[in-house]
């Protein structure tokens, strides 16, 4: 049985099991999508409908059309995002957040009774084996797109990548990490972010760079900046695919050796580099924070 047999056969399985084939979702009253967006609606601060949208990968008609039914029925309010009034905000209402807090319930309801035959040992073999099909489904979906300086959404998703990427590279490394010069769109660069339901999964960049010549061969070279794959998606090969599309991109840009740098408290990423076929090189530049030099001919 191939891989997609074998994904056709559990949806089929689970979408039956789990009432996704009725009308009343868990006997709500709502469909399937109405629920799922109400679910999605920050509980806190609301959240803007072009969110909803990415988070869901839902036209803005069919968003429009299951916002006016859940404002219809009280549970939500559609207003101006203060932080930028040309955008629409959507907030639970009172009744909202108790309709979610129902819709929490009968859902762990369901779970519970999907899985109570099943002994501890079955139910632990299941977690495992979800986590890794949820991991790995949710890998084939991730998009990569080159950070547009003209698309607001683009830019934000990459400085929230930057943001996190730098906290964490900051948090392992002995001296900190404040990195000059960090901007999401910096010129001449080629930038790219990775996202899963809107929300960034990793990020990368090529710059050109004066490579001294013997280093992986002659000919123009590119250096590979920001390279980050947020935790929970690390195992999933997500580090492996953006940088083999970094360096596609590098050689559509006529470059014909890679180089770039790290630190040996990143042990994560030394073993990505490796594994890609990176040579260890002599330093190559005055990065006060980098330990470690590779390069690589395309």
């Amino acid at each position: 049985m191939t891989v997609v047999d074998t994904l056709r056969r559990f949806n089929r399985t689970y979408t039956q099991r789990v009432g996704v084939l009725e009308e009343s979702h868990l006997g709500t009253g709502r469909t399937l999508g109405a629920s799922r967006l109400l679910y999605e609606v920050d509980g806190e601060v609301g959240s803007t409908v072009a969110e909803l949208r990415d988070l869901l990968g839902l036209d803005s008609g069919y968003v429009a059309r299951l916002l006016r039914a859940l404002e219809s029925d009280g549970l939500v309010a559609t207003e101006p995002d203060p932080a930028d009034r040309r955008r629409r905000r959507v907030v639970l209402t009172a009744a909202g957040r108790a309709a979610r807090a129902d819709l929490d319930h009968r859902s762990e309801d369901l779970a519970a009774r999907l899985v109570a035959p099943l002994t501890p040992r079955q139910q632990a073999r299941l977690t495992d084996a979800l986590a890794t099909a949820e991991l790995l489904v949710r890998a084939a979906t991730v998009e990569l797109h080159e950070v547009d300086p003209a698309d607001p959404s683009s830019v934000r998703a990459a400085r929230a990548a930057l943001e996190q990427y730098v906290a964490e590279v900051a948090a392992r490394l002995p001296g900190g990490f404040a990195p000059s010069g960090l901007d999401a769109v910096e010129p001449g660069s080629t930038w790219v972010v990775a996202t899963s339901d809107g929300r960034p999964a990793a990020y990368g960049g090529i710059r050109p760079l004066d490579l001294p010549a013997g280093v992986a061969g002659d000919g123009p070279a590119v250096e590979v900046k920001r390279m980050w794959v947020d935790p929970a998606w690390r195992g999933a090969g997500l580090g492996g695919r953006m940088l083999r599309h970094l360096e596609g991109l590098a050689r559509g840009q006529g470059a014909v050796r890679v180089a770039l740098d790290t630190n040996r408290a990143l042990d994560e990423a030394v073993a990505l580099y490796d594994r890609a076929g990176y040579a260890r090189v002599e330093r190559y530049n005055d990065n006060a924070d980098a330990e470690l030099f590779f390069a690589k001919r395309l």
